[in-house]
């Protein structure tokens, strides 16, 4: 990481005696070890702060995808792939009004002409083939 060998940590511990001095060490060492645990607490929380800023950025996003999802309107896509000048649904217009009029004529025919069931009469239809003796029981 810094890329500190032994020779680099030996000169910075004799300059540490000498300047500091052999009773004053220890102190000094928690000082600086406090000092560093406070600047990884630091960059810790500053990353997570980046990170919720970023979650919350993933979030808008989604959420403008979402409300344009709820905007789309599937009916009218299809309809401008499937038919854009409209000639399909003007042909299928024309044709419903007089297919609605041959479907009216016939339902009042329909109506009009119920009569109640004959009743059966007493002959009996043409023999059928006898089943049996196709499927061979």
């Amino acid at each position: 990481m810094l890329d500190v060998g032994w020779q680099e940590l030996f000169v910075i511990a004799v300059i540490t005696i000498i300047v500091v001095g052999p009773k004053e060490i220890p102190r000094v060492l928690r000082t600086v070890t406090l000092w560093i645990r406070k600047i990884k607490d630091m960059a810790r929380e500053f990353q997570s702060s980046i990170d919720d800023i970023a979650r919350e950025a993933e979030l808008d996003d989604i959420k403008k995808q979402l409300s344009e999802a709820k905007d789309f309107d599937i009916e009218h896509e299809l309809e401008n792939a499937i038919d854009p000048t409209g000639e399909v649904t003007k042909t299928i217009h024309d044709l419903k009004e007089p297919l609605d009029d041959v479907k009216s004529v016939a339902e009042d025919a329909a109506n009009s002409t119920v009569e109640p069931p004959e009743a059966e009469s007493e002959e009996k239809p043409a023999a059928l083939p006898d089943a049996s003796r196709a499927t061979g029981a």
